[in-house]
Formats: structure tokens, sequence, C-alpha cells
């Protein structure tokens, strides 16, 4: 009772002309920079908390953190429309989503997105409400040894299950992870395969690639297709967009259960709103009714996604007010901002400022329920988006490629590599390797390194840090069954055909 109490008293606060102003404007500006390739949530915000220098700081942290979940609406606008995510937790989202615009659901998709992006956003908010402190305690018994088991298990699941071909996968994931390798050691500060090219110091940067291996492929394949621009039309309508009763069903399941693995992940140190969106996505092509079907078209797989990073977002605010432990690179912004006001993140912020925090997190549910609001408002005007001609959109998708690459370092050296890696993932597709697994190594495989580091660290280089922990032991003990699966059904599938032609013999 104390607890809503408490947050009623917030909803006090949050309701105030001043913070649900800021409120609207953080979640409309949200969905812009999420939607825009380039820029993503840790920019918006950085751009953003020098306005709110002399803001209150209830009403500066409301606009900041409306932005970052209105962030996580936006992206995956240009990832369904456009196959071009417009930050790397939308990346699992233009998988389904754009596949869904070609069928001519573009409607359906973003409905479906925006939904789920709710659904999970709401879960991760009641979870912060009453046991945000205690969950935060739980991410503190993962050291590095866990963290680098959670992405190890996620680099092997994704790799196993998109596409058609494991070892396709498998080869895609290993390319991602010698890219991700490119530039200066951050422990030896050693240069490593920059061929003496300045550019490459700092390594490769995830916006062009990202754009060029979604956007710019994207291009390629529309010069090289015919579109049938009637057809499409007639597919088009707000009405076929609206998600039927069934359809509203089927995304319920997927949207639920990656939000509590979503806002679970979101409060580990270092996991994110990425690898939340893949492992909720990896965790509905293992159990999903629809998982046939996913990485096809699937409004499981949309939901799955953005319902994930949108509860890992949230969930990332519970180690960040409980313990000022930053759960994501926004995150470590937002705790900047909050040593900025003279605010002292940790178990005593509760107790010591708590017309802060409650007022946060009642603005939340505010705040997301005016991203819904706002999301769904601006569906019918870019389902008529894509009425535009191919003959259009190819030149304007192509502009927004070689802005949105060249913005991010004001470099030209970007633009030729956005070039180049949508040439490399234009010949991927056509011989039908994933390039979401690419994607995903190449995020988290800088993580990966530094947890074995760290955790090597820690015991002097004795590897067997990494099975002294039972949460760590246990899930290596999956990623070892989830490389061996294909050996082990081999084997049944073996042992079946014996049985079957001793049965025969008889």
């Amino acid at each position: 009772m104390e607890t809503f109490g408490l947050l009623m008293s917030g909803f006090g606060t949050a309701l105030s002309l001043d913070n649900l102003f800021a409120a609207l404007i953080g979640a409309l500006l949200g969905i812009v920079v999420g939607a825009l390739p380039g820029l993503g949530s840790v920019t918006g915000v950085a751009l953003l908390l020098p306005l709110t220098f002399k803001m209150d700081p209830i009403t500066g942290i409301i606009m900041l953190a409306a932005l970052y979940y209105g962030c996580m609406y936006g992206g995956s606008f240009s990832a369904i429309l456009l196959n071009i995510p417009g930050d790397s937790p939308a990346v699992m989202t233009a998988i389904d989503g754009n596949a869904l615009t070609k069928k001519g659901k573009a409607g359906k998709a973003l409905y479906a997105s925006n939904l789920s992006s709710f659904i999970g956003g709401t879960i991760g908010i009641i979870s912060l409400t009453f046991i945000g402190p205690w969950l935060a305690n739980i991410g503190l018994a993962f050291g590095p040894a866990e963290i680098f088991a959670i992405i190890l298990l996620a680099l092997c699941s994704i790799g196993w299950l998109l596409g058609d071909s494991p070892t396709k996968g498998i080869v895609t994931t290993f390319l991602g992870v010698l890219l991700a390798t490119v530039g200066v050691d951050a422990a030896m500060g050693q240069t490593r395969f920059t061929f003496g090219s300045i550019n490459l110091l700092s390594g490769i940067s995830f916006i062009p690639l990202v754009i060029g291996m979604f956007g710019f492929a994207q291009v390629m394949e529309m010069m090289t297709q015919r579109l049938d621009v009637k057809e499409l039309k007639t597919k088009l309508s707000i009405k076929e967009s609206l998600l039927d009763k069934r359809e509203m069903k089927g995304i319920v399941g997927p949207s639920v259960r990656s939000g509590l693995l979503g806002n679970f992940l979101g409060i580990l140190p270092g996991a994110g709103a990425t690898t939340g969106a893949f492992l909720c996505y990896v965790l509905e092509k293992r159990v999903g009714k629809d998982r046939a079907a996913m990485g096809k078209g699937s409004l499981s797989g949309v939901a799955a996604a953005e319902s994930g990073n949108n509860a890992a977002a949230v969930g990332s605010f519970g180690p960040l007010l409980a313990l000022g432990i930053p759960g994501s690179g926004t995150s470590a912004i937002l705790l900047g901002g909050l040593i900025m006001w003279g605010l002292k993140p940790g178990p005593l912020l509760f107790t010591e400022s708590p017309d802060f925090v409650w007022g946060l997190i009642s603005s939340m549910y505010v705040g997301n329920v005016i991203s819904l609001l706002a999301s769904l408002l601006i569906i019918p005007l870019l389902v008529k988006m894509l009425k535009i001609p191919s003959a259009v959109m190819i030149p304007v998708v192509a502009v927004l490629c070689i802005i949105g690459a060249y913005s991010v370092n004001n470099n030209m050296f970007d633009v030729w590599f956005m070039l180049f890696a949508g040439l490399v993932a234009f010949f991927l597709n056509i011989h039908q390797y994933p390039v979401a697994p690419l994607l995903l190594a190449f995020v988290l495989a800088p993580r990966l390194e530094m947890s074995v580091r760290q955790s090597l660290d820690l015991s002097n280089g004795d590897p067997s840090i990494f099975f002294k922990s039972p949460i760590s032991a246990t899930i290596l003990s999956i990623v070892v069954l989830i490389c061996l699966s294909p050996l082990i059904g081999r084997l049944f599938r073996k042992k079946k055909a014996v049985e079957k032609e001793s049965e025969v013999a008889s």
C-alpha cells in the first residue's frame, strides 16, 4: 500500500502542466529521433541533455526518459518501411517488419510494433514500480563471467536460428566478430586490422554498417526488381492495416514473454535494449506458435523484438536509480544528468528524493501512453508513403542512406564504407546468408571481449571463473547443448533409420 500511495503522489507531480508538456515533447522527439537513421537514443539524449540544465530536475529527467523510450517506438518505423533500422535495437524488427511491407502488410506491422512496444514498456514500468530495487540487486549477481555467458548465448542462438542454413548463420556471425575487432584494442592500446588507415583507428562505425547492410542493400534490391505499384496500392488501405482479433491475440503472447525477458535483461549492466531485442526474438523463435513464419514476415517476430527492446529500455532505470549503475549507453548519459542536478543515484535515492523518483516512474506511465497514441496517429501517413512509385523511392532512400552515414562523423569514409557494406549485404542476400547475425555479433563482440578480460583479470588468468558461478555454468551448458544440437539430431535420425530398417528386415 505504501508503494501505491507513493505512486499516486508521483502522478500528482507527473500530471502537472509543465511535466506533462515535457513528457509530450520528449516522446515526440524520441519518435522522430528513433526513426531517423544515424541518430538513436544515445545521440538524442546527449543532444537534449544540455537543454535541460536549467530545468527543474524532475521536469528534465521526465523529458529525457520520454525521449529514451520514444526512440524505441520510432526506431521501428524506418526499419519496417525502408529496411533501415533507426537504431541498433530495431535491427530485429526489420527482419519480419520489412518482409511484411513487401507483402503489402506494412500497416499491420506498424500497428503490431506500436502495440507490442506499449505492452513491453508497461511490463517494464510495472516491474520498476514494485520490484525495481530488488531487480537491481539481482543485477549485481551478474558479474563479468555471467555477462560473458549471456552474450555468448545470444551469439550462438542467433547464428543457429536465423536463415535456412545454420552454417550460413555461423559464417556471418564470425564475420561480424571479425569486423568488431577492427580499431584500437581498448585494453592494450594496440591497433588491429586498420591497415594503416586513420579512419579505422576508432573501429568501424555501427550506423554506416547497418544503413549499408539494410538500407542501401534494399535500394539495390529495388533496382533489380520491378515492383507492381498498382497491386501494392490495393493492399495498403488503412482499414486493411488494422489488426483483427486473431492477429491481436497472436501478438499478446509474444509481447508478454518478450516484455518479461527484456525487462530482466535491461537491468543487467552492459546488456541494454539491443541485447534484449535479439534474445527476445530468439526466445520467440524457439517457443512461439508462429516460429516457422518468423524471418519471412511474421507479426510475432515484430512483436517480440519491439516488446523486448522497450521493456529493456525501461528496465535499465532499475539499476540506474537503485544502485547508480547504468545498464546501457543511454542510461549512462542519464546518470551524468542526475549527478549534474545534484542527485545521488543509489539505495538512498528512494528515501532522500521520493518526489523525484516517484514523479519519474509515474511519468513513464503517462509518456508510454503518449508515445503509443502519437505513433498510432501517424501510421496512416506512413502507410500512404508506400504508395510512392519505386522510381521516386529509390533515389530518396539512397539519399537518406548517404546523409545518415555521413552525419555520424561528418566523414566521407563512412559513406564509402556504407556503400561497400550495402554491396556485400546485397550479395549475401542473393546467396541466402542472413545479415542479422553479422550485426548482432558486431554489436555484442566488444562487450564479449571486455567481459572475458575483466573475468580473467579478476581470476588472475584462471579460466575456471567461467564455471564457478552457478549462473554462468548453467548458461554455458545451454550454449554447449545449442552447439551440439545438430549432431544430436543427426544421431537420433540415424538411430531411427536403423530401427526402421531392422523392423522392415524382420
